[in-house]
C-alpha cells in the first residue's frame, strides 16, 4: 500500500499562521500630490501607471509595494522614501 506524506509547511505558511502583527505601512502620495498641485491623472500618464494601481497605493489598499514604482514616484515628485512612506508599529 501506499504511504502518504504529509505536507510540511513552508516557512511562508508558519509564518502567516503566527499571528504576530507586524504594525503597517501608510503611503502619502495623495498627500503629496495635492501640496504640488499635481493630478492623478497626469501622474499615472507621465509614468506610464495603471490608474487602478495608484487608487489601491492611495487607499492605502496595497498588499505589495513595487519598489521600481516607488523610486519612480520619488524621482517624479522630488522627494525622499521618508516623505512618501510612514511605518507604524501596533
Amino acid at each position: 500500500p501506499r504511504v502518504r506524506r504529509q505536507r510540511q509547511m513552508c516557512i511562508r505558511d508558519r509564518h502567516m499562521d503566527s499571528k504576530q502583527d507586524y504594525g503597517y505601512l501608510e503611503l502619502h502620495i495623495e498627500e503629496i500630490l495635492k501640496k504640488n498641485n499635481i493630478s492623478k491623472n497626469k501622474l499615472c500618464k507621465d509614468l506610464d501607471i495603471p490608474r487602478a494601481n495608484l487608487n489601491r497605493y492611495c487607499q492605502q489598499r496595497f498588499q505589495r509595494i513595487d519598489a521600481n514604482l516607488i523610486c519612480k514616484i520619488c524621482y517624479y515628485l522630488n522627494c525622499d522614501i521618508s516623505d512618501l512612506i510612514e511605518y507604524h508599529k501596533n
